[in-house]
């Protein structure tokens, strides 16, 4: 994978990963047609890629994650309390998840069967009781981040998923975003860390964690650093036209853009 191939995924990153369209079936078709190889060093670009987008959100929330107080404190925790179900299930589930990576046809369905869900959303749950971060209580953290451990399949969307927990718990349509956004920040901060630092790769022949197949390259390196910077800049936008037309139209259109982007998958692919 060139420079130019790695800021073209991390655009699709930064523009995919806080919408419910799933980031990583829009990495792998760019993959699929832009013929980059499926090695390590792609796997780890595609999962640490993440960083950039993380980093967006805590700059455009920066008054919600750094501002102290007794009720940020019992943010945080709802928060640990969220990401409990994703840190358990991605440890044990990493090397099935990874196999089903590499099946184009299972992710497009998903793709599929995750628009019809989100076109018809908006009926199921018109009337919301939670609207501010405040009300959330730990219960409904938690139940959201046994819904956000549905995406471990790809072509689920995390955001998706965690999305339609919040609204199944009660939560607005722009609250149950917000929180998607935040809740990413810890679940991708723990894949990103267990990626680099806990995981070992086999693809050179020689068993190597991610921060060492980077640190052996210098042209890894720097196309990691651009691609996590592509990334940042580009999720800033994409949260911020997110968050506006989610409040103004629902979530109808991006199922429609998921089941058309699943068909075109399947096309593409076969």
């Amino acid at each position: 994978m060139d420079l130019l191939h790695a800021i073209l995924i991390a655009i699709v990153e930064g523009l995919t990963e806080y919408l419910p369209v799933s980031s990583t079936a829009h990495m792998i078709l760019s993959r699929e047609l832009m013929g980059i190889p499926e090695d390590d060093f792609f796997r780890i670009f595609a999962l640490c890629i993440q960083l950039g987008a993380i980093l967006a959100v805590v700059t455009l929330y920066g008054r919600t994650f750094f501002t102290f107080s007794k009720e940020r404190w019992r943010f945080y925790g709802k928060l640990i309390i969220a990401v409990i179900p994703a840190l358990i299930l991605g440890k044990l589930l990493d090397d099935p998840i990874e196999k089903v990576m590499g099946k184009p046809v299972y992710i497009a369905l998903m793709l599929i069967a995750g628009g019809v869900v989100l076109i018809f959303i908006d009926r199921f749950f018109k009337e919301p009781k939670v609207t501010t971060q405040e009300n959330i209580t730990p219960k409904n953290a938690f139940l959201i981040g046994l819904w956000q451990c549905l995406a471990m399949m790809p072509g689920t969307s995390r955001s998706a998923a965690s999305i339609i927990g919040g609204m199944q718990q009660g939560l607005s349509r722009g609250l149950a975003a917000e929180f998607s956004f935040f809740l990413a920040v810890p679940t991708m901060l723990a894949v990103t860390v267990y990626s680099l630092c806990l995981k070992t790769y086999h693809g050179t022949g020689v068993d190597l964690k991610g921060y060492q197949l980077l640190a052996q390259n210098s042209q890894y390196l720097t196309t990691f650093l651009i691609g996590n910077l592509v990334a940042y800049l580009v999720a800033i936008i994409a949260i911020k036209g997110f968050v506006s037309l989610v409040k103004r139209y629902g979530f109808t259109p991006w199922g429609y853009y998921r089941i058309l982007a699943g068909i075109l998958f399947l096309l593409i692919t076969y």
